[in-house]
């Protein structure tokens, strides 16, 4: 679920900031059978982020997908919302009795790599070949060389546009090949009548910064560190907040703001678009005022690369039974399982022969947008301290917005304070 994301992946209908349970059934797969009288209660059971209605809708489709080919699969779902799932998930891992299954995103596996165990041995033997699965998305779940999660999506950011007012402005839909420059203009002719051409959260990873430095080959992390004072990234987080201070398009978010707030702003037709990932697909087409369309990150030369940040199904390195654990992580994951939540969810399915599934009756430019961004698309991969990097951004990055601070002194000053 992505996916979803980060501070709120998904608008939120109805907060669960309790621990939640649901059960789940799968479907059957190969690998020995992990339900039953004879399967550990912990590896029958996951611990997850359920931040919201859409969280708890999601899961609810792997479940309902998995069941169709077998009914007696059981497991069992528990956790926070998904701020507080990367420091709740160490307790609760460190409890008696704790679930054996625990979802990551590649962003952050190396935060939690301590808690998940190397899948490398399981996998071989169950004849899972990580060539079929999106390399970035590999590549993101690997720590240390070692693969520490099975991922079911991968989610390249995009940029959603409201297609209704690009029409009423006069201008043309942004194609695959969309520069900076013709986005700045676009968002300048957006921004009228009480509408601005973009909507911002103030967070991190959530807002546009970190994926409009991607798609110019900029990254917050080399060799495994921080790395969000190169000259490139303080450049590039500067143009994001320019978009307020300087170039008058967007809104300045408050630090207080989550997410749904720049997501409603764009659902509501106040602004004409906004940066997200695809597990905001289904949200943002059939809850906007107006057709939503998707398009490439804007980049200087209108090359398209994506940051591309899924999630995927790992094992606690405390649990007892891990090959049991593994067996109903195979279930919840087969093509027909993933591509069906990417039909009903937009979530981009991580394995090739689920992407007919996904694809559906979706416009061809979408499909087209994606396959690109997939093809195209980098790994993010964060720091064992990111969750400080984002709590920290998220506060200091309302002055950039404003322009009272510039993204150089900003960066350094989280940078110092994140060790």
């Amino acid at each position: 679920m992505s996916r979803n994301l980060p501070a709120g992946r998904t608008v939120s209908a109805i907060a669960f900031s309790a621990v939640a349970a649901l059960t789940l059934a799968g479907c059957g797969s190969s690998g020995a059978a992990a339900s039953g009288p004879g399967a550990s209660s912990a590896a029958s059971a996951m611990y997850t982020w359920i931040s919201n209605e859409n969280d708890r809708s999601q899961w609810q489709s792997f479940i309902d997908a998995a069941k169709k080919t077998d009914p007696g699969f059981n497991l069992t779902l528990e956790g926070p919302s998904f701020p507080d799932y990367w420091t709740k998930v160490k307790t609760r891992e460190a409890s008696p009795g704790a679930p054996c299954i625990i979802t990551t995103q590649g962003a952050r596996a190396q935060e939690l790599k301590d808690l998940l165990a190397p899948l490398d041995d399981l996998a071989k033997k169950n004849n899972i070949d990580p060539s079929k699965y999106n390399q970035a998305m590999i590549q993101g779940m690997t720590v240390d060389g070692k693969l520490r999660a099975i991922p079911y999506d991968a989610a390249p950011f995009v940029l959603y546009y409201n297609k209704d007012l690009f029409q009423a402005a006069g201008l043309k839909y942004p194609t695959e090949n969309y520069t900076r420059a013709q986005f700045i203009s676009d968002a300048k002719a957006l921004t009228k009548n009480g509408v601005y051409g973009l909507s911002l959260p103030p967070q991190f990873v959530n807002g546009p910064a970190p994926a409009l430095a991607f798609a110019d080959g900029h990254y917050p992390v080399k060799d495994g560190n921080l790395d969000i004072t190169n000259p490139d990234f303080v450049k590039d987080v500067q143009f994001t907040f320019d978009l307020v201070n300087k170039e008058h398009v967007a809104q300045a978010p408050q630090a207080s703001d989550v997410v749904d707030v720049s997501q409603q702003q764009f659902m509501s037709g106040q602004a004409a678009m906004t940066f997200g990932g695809p597990w905001m697909y289904q949200t943002f087409t059939t809850k906007t005022k107006g057709t939503v369309g998707v398009a490439v990150i804007p980049s200087t030369s209108g090359n398209p690369i994506s940051m591309i940040q899924g999630s995927g199904f790992g094992i606690a390195a405390s649990c007892q039974d891990k090959e049991a654990a593994f067996a109903n992580i195979m279930k919840i994951t087969t093509a027909d399982v993933i591509g069906a939540v990417g039909a009903g969810h937009g979530n981009v399915p991580t394995l090739q022969a689920a992407m007919k599934a996904w694809a559906g009756t979706k416009p061809a430019a979408d499909v087209s947008t994606i396959e690109t961004l997939l093809k195209n698309g980098k790994p993010l991969q964060t720091t064992k301290n990111w969750n400080q990097v984002e709590t920290l951004f998220t506060q200091y990055s309302v002055e950039g917005f404003r322009g009272t601070k510039s993204a150089e002194t900003i960066l350094n000053s989280v940078a110092n304070s994140a060790k």
